[in-house]
């Protein structure tokens, strides 16, 4: 479905056009075309082939949602894929985008429910004298809100992280909560394979293919380099605390396991007294000197008592109960 298809011209959007008469437009050299796409059917994409001259390999992938980010050369023009991510209402959200790049052509290709493209539009339209440039710098508009929406989420997962630790050394976490860790580790992967593969976009942006990109337009690149930077960081090291965390619980496991065991071993000690003593009367053998005695049982009975009262002193002053 087409959102938007617009010409702009010397940065100044020139007009609206339909997709039909977009060959004509690309036939002015002080023109570029600026398309935006969500969800497109087999038969739009045909048209956008037709028009904009796009090679049918990168025509092919941009039908599915499932490629891999990356960049990709077609005679004279570039196939860029993007993963997107971004928060709504609590909830993180991934998605795809496919770019079409040439000289005179910027083509956004958006698909599951990506992130919308008006503000990067919008931004571009308001600095007429960048997006005079051409597609690079509507290029650099995009790249640089689909890395923005990367942060919040990096925030969101931060915050998570952060009551998972407070529950696992306040002794809350239940299975529940260690299924929402490992749960947290995969999103984190996820959302850094989504970003990592950014490095080598803006790596070939800013030293390749300089009739789209112009020199004066590399310094924009790197800027948004060096926020993919921080965000791989970021996740790296969410990614170590968490793990970090999880060997934390399974060590704190460890010890209430252990406490538990030495309360058991502990009070397994204090019966075993009683038990050897009485299971030694229950022999039924007829000579016990002990039989005969008329304080016999009571003293047997008072001993056995003080033996166990002193081993539960001890076992307690050794923190075993």
């Amino acid at each position: 479905m087409y959102i938007r298809c617009a010409a702009y011209r010397e940065g100044q959007r020139a007009a609206d056009v339909n997709i039909e008469d977009v060959s004509e437009l690309l036939a002015k050299p002080d023109t570029f075309v600026w398309v935006g796409l969500t969800e497109p059917d087999p038969k739009e994409l045909l048209q956008l082939q037709q028009e904009f001259g796009l090679h049918e390999l990168a025509v092919e992938d941009a039908r599915s949602a499932h490629q891999r980010p990356k960049l990709e050369e077609y005679r004279g023009s570039l196939f860029v894929v993007l993963h997107t991510v971004e928060l709504r209402e609590g909830k993180v959200h991934f998605g795809e985008t496919h770019l079409f790049l040439g000289k005179q052509f910027l083509v956004s290709i958006r698909h599951q429910s990506s992130l919308g493209y008006g503000r990067a539009r919008a931004r571009c339209e308001s600095m007429p004298q960048l997006l005079a440039k051409g597609p690079g710098f509507a290029l650099y508009a995009l790249l640089d809100l689909v890395v923005d929406n990367f942060m919040p989420v990096v925030e969101h997962y931060q915050s998570l992280l952060e009551k998972l630790e407070e529950d696992i050394f306040e002794c809350r976490l239940h299975r529940d909560a260690m299924e929402r860790l490992y749960d947290l580790k995969r999103c984190l992967l996820r959302l850094r394979n989504a970003a990592m593969p950014l490095l080598d976009i803006c790596n070939a942006l800013m030293r390749l293919h300089p009739e789209i990109v112009s020199k004066d337009l590399r310094v924009y690149f790197r800027d948004v380099l060096d926020h993919v930077h921080r965000i791989i960081r970021a996740t790296d090291t969410m990614r170590e605390t968490l793990s970090d965390a999880m060997q934390a619980n399974l060590a704190l496991i460890t010890v209430r396991q252990n406490e538990v065991v030495k309360r058991l071993a502990g009070w397994g000690a204090i019966l075993a007294l009683p038990t050897m003593v009485f299971s030694m009367y229950g022999m039924n053998f007829k000579f016990m000197p002990e039989l005969d005695s008329r304080f016999g049982y009571p003293t047997a009975l008072t001993g056995t008592l003080i033996g166990c009262i002193w081993l539960y002193r001890r076992l307690k002053r050794a923190e075993w109960l």
